[in-house]
């Protein structure tokens, strides 16, 4: 038998096993009523373990998976579960998700998209989710060397993962208008969050989760769970029992030798327009630390964020250090400079050990010092925050 009969042989046998495979997964997905497919730039894996969490409350049975800071399946009884990934993240891991949803005869699957590529939006919504409601929490200036170059591009890519003849909710403002023709184009209804939802979310409502959430991503959960028939008396409930991603935003107090430090996380927020946010509430909630330090997790693969976080915002130029630490440092400084004489503060924490990393940033520390981590929880960002975590004398939410 020649080689390419036996290769002709060998591609019919692996096409026909993927088409059955295909199958069987499309019939997985119509076992599950309620698939809730959750983007966005910012606020998702926090939107996903609230819709999930509501969903519990009100007595169904659901299954949920979030990609944020670290990857996890949560089970019907709120139990977690690493996500396996042998050769690395790839979309294609939903199927087994999907599968084991089915085993737990879930009735609701709340998924976070994976998706970066433009056209893998697509891909994953309709071969791999098929929604019953998509979600997009909002479009910002984030991975743009793959889904850029600007913002509008951000929500057009994003926009490819609105489900046909479905419900898309979201709170984007800015670019709203991308979203409603997307969904117009697939016969999608689409419920944006309005300025009286965000207002009926209270500050008491805020208050009662063990860490810090944005209105947003609270008036969006809501918005969806209201069309769920899952009451706000119940979805309140179940979403402050829910259990917070590893980066949601905590400080953390130390006594260390004498001084005083304010570690604040925000590694999780790693656009520009979030890191100055978290940078100012940071601020105005200690007004009496006058000696502030920025820390910038930085990571070579997101080369074009590191740019971002160095050109486009002036925020952190009222630092009085600006710490570098990860593998992006040289391209912060490189791109920082060109615009500004910043070197004097820059600290340059590039340690393979974190304990070294924490030197160095104790050693641009006052007696009373704000300390806010920026741009990525990856690579040592959750390391440095376990790091001050075990060290601190208090832990609140933001």
């Amino acid at each position: 038998m020649s080689g390419l009969l036996v290769l002709g042989l060998a591609s019919g046998l692996l096409a026909g096993a993927g088409a059955l495979e295909y199958s069987l997964h499309r019939r997985r997905l119509r076992q599950i009523p309620v698939r809730i497919h959750v983007s966005g730039t910012r606020g998702k894996s926090s939107v996903t373990r609230l819709l999930a969490a509501g969903l519990r409350k009100a007595g169904r049975r659901t299954c949920a998976k979030t990609t944020g800071t670290l990857p996890r399946m949560i089970l019907p009884d709120a139990e977690e579960i690493p996500v396996f990934r042998p050769q690395g993240a790839n979309i294609i891991e939903q199927t087994r998700i999907v599968s084991l949803a089915t085993a737990l005869e879930a009735e609701a699957f709340v998924v976070e998209c994976m998706a970066l590529k433009p056209e893998l939006h697509w891909l994953s919504e309709d071969k791999l989710v098929r929604a019953t409601h998509g979600v997009i929490t909002n479009c910002r200036a984030d991975h743009l060397d793959v889904m850029g170059p600007t913002e509008q591009d951000v929500a057009r890519a994003m926009a490819g993962m609105i489900p046909i003849d479905g419900t898309l909710f979201t709170a984007e403002k800015r670019h709203l208008a991308i979203l409603e023709a997307a969904a117009r184009d697939r016969g999608t209804k689409l419920v944006a969050v309005t300025d009286e939802d965000r207002a009926a979310v209270s500050p008491a409502d805020l208050a009662r989760f063990s860490y810090t959430e944005h209105v947003d991503n609270v008036a969006l959960s809501l918005k969806v769970l209201a069309s769920l028939g899952v009451s706000r008396e119940v979805a309140l409930e179940g979403m402050w029992r829910a259990k917070p991603d590893p980066g949601a935003l905590t400080e953390h107090r130390l006594n260390f030798f004498g001084r005083r430090i304010m570690f604040i996380n925000g590694f999780a927020a790693n656009d520009p327009e979030s890191s100055a946010q978290v940078w100012e509430m940071a601020k105005a909630r200690h007004p009496d630390i006058s000696h502030r330090i920025v820390v910038f997790n930085l990571r070579v693969d997101r080369v074009s964020r590191t740019t971002q976080l160095a050109r486009d915002v002036s925020f952190w130029h009222d630092a009085d250090a600006v710490v570098l630490m990860g593998t992006g440092s040289y391209q912060f400084a490189r791109v920082a400079l060109r615009d500004t004489n910043q070197r004097h503060r820059f600290v340059y924490a590039d340690a393979a050990r974190i304990e070294d990393t924490f030197e160095q940033i104790l050693g641009a520390c006052g007696k009373n010092s704000l300390v806010v981590g920026l741009g990525n929880i990856g690579g040592q960002g959750l390391a440095l925050i376990r790091y001050f975590r075990n060290r601190s004398s208090m832990e609140v939410a933001l």
